[in-house]
């Protein structure tokens, strides 16, 4: 836990899951130069008055700050809205006074001050944009965060086509700001997302069908390369089974299995909003089988000991940073949520080592699979219990 210094006070935040072996902060620079403009440190205090919307707050360090201006946040992460809930309370602010929306919410249909943490996917925003521009109107306070390498010029241009004129603050630590003047009469169009594709016709069952990719998720405009080589590797199993799209993205993972597999019943689980609601896109397009999409943490609310096969594309990024963190919380969801017996498939790039990992886990691993850039590892839980290891 960090203490986060502000001019609207100090607060105790965390990143969610909370780990005290994780020295990441909830916040950054970018969050910090927000804050201190709206306060007015550099000049007049902003007006927040009216309706305020945080869009892309990272682990709730601007919506707990400003928890008195009851704000709207809207997030297309669900470890990001756990953290908010955790750092409201942590702090003692009203966590009814906070309106808490996705990304696939409808969001408020005036909008009088807009803040925006400027997220990694450029799409993201573009698609954002779109949706909040209905409610933004002449008057609208609007401000945008990042990190200096998070702001390109593209990012600019997509404040300037979609919201109004648009310019940018000197750098301060690393950090910028945004400013937008919102113009109602520009052209108000509609998001260009989702996209669709259709895929390669070398994956196996799924071969040749289409995908749907909300903004933001991975690869939304082609197959990548670490999926592709696992469908083509896929488990051929029969029967009755359930199977978990583990990080499951636009769903093609669990899709093709429910193709090779009709009698099987697959859960999709993402942190993402966005990737569940292409993952059901996907899945509704091309299977009528039985399946389940929640937005959660790993595999923390499926039942222990139901789960007959895990297949998983973990992601080692969380942000800015490189972290094996999350794929680890997978790994061990994994191992708890199998049955004896149950197997976790993993694709990964061959220089992250995530055999060892396994084989603390599991007790096993094998490699079923390998090119000279992945490798497609499997770890089967043991019908006598299998060896339990720690990070």
């Amino acid at each position: 836990m960090n203490r986060f210094s502000t001019p609207w006070g100090e607060f105790d935040l965390t990143r969610f899951p909370e780990d005290p072996r994780d020295q990441l902060r909830a916040w950054d620079a970018a969050d910090e130069y927000l804050l201190r403009h709206l306060k007015g440190t550099d000049g007049e205090p902003a007006d927040l008055a009216g309706t305020v919307v945080v869009v892309g707050d990272r682990w709730g360090a601007l919506v707990t700050a400003l928890a008195g201006h009851r704000p709207v946040q809207i997030t297309d992460s669900f470890l990001g809205r756990q953290a908010t809930l955790a750092n409201l309370a942590r702090n003692g602010a009203d966590a009814d006074a906070v309106r808490l929306l996705s990304t696939r919410d409808t969001p408020p249909e005036r909008i009088d001050v807009l803040l925006v943490r400027v997220p990694k996917s450029l799409a993201l925003l573009e698609d954002q944009l779109h949706r909040l521009a209905p409610a933004v109107h002449a008057g609208t306070v609007v401000v945008g965060t990042g990190m200096v390498t998070e702001i390109h010029t593209s990012t600019l241009k997509l404040f300037e086509q979609i919201l109004g004129p648009t310019r940018t603050s000197l750098a301060v630590k690393k950090a910028r700001l945004i400013f937008c003047s919102p113009d109602p009469g520009l052209p108000r169009t509609a998001s260009p997302w989702p996209l669709t594709y259709a895929l390669p016709q070398d994956i196996g069952a799924i071969s040749g069908r289409t995908v749907t990719n909300h903004a933001g998720i991975f690869c939304a405009e082609r197959l990548d390369i670490g999926s592709r080589f696992l469908l083509q590797n896929l488990p051929r199993r029969r029967g009755p089974e359930h199977v978990v799209d583990l990080g499951c993205g636009n769903g093609v993972i669990g899709t093709a299995a429910a193709l090779s597999n009709p009698e099987s019943e697959v859960t999709f689980i993402d942190e993402s909003y966005q990737a569940v609601a292409s993952a059901e896109a996907t899945f509704r397009a091309n299977s009528d089988a039985r399946a389940e999409f929640l937005a959660g943490d790993a595999l923390s609310a499926v039942p222990a000991g139901t789960v007959d096969l895990v297949l998983n594309n973990p992601p080692f990024h969380s942000h800015r940073a490189t972290t094996d963190a999350t794929a680890w919380r997978m790994f061990t969801g994994a191992r708890r949520a199998l049955r004896p017996g149950g197997e976790l498939w993993v694709v990964g790039n061959r220089h992250l080592g995530y055999h060892v990992k396994l084989r603390k886990l599991f007790g096993n691993c094998e490699v079923v699979a390998g090119n000279p850039k992945f490798v497609i590892l499997r770890a089967a839980k043991r019908r006598q219990g299998g060896a339990a290891g720690s990070r």
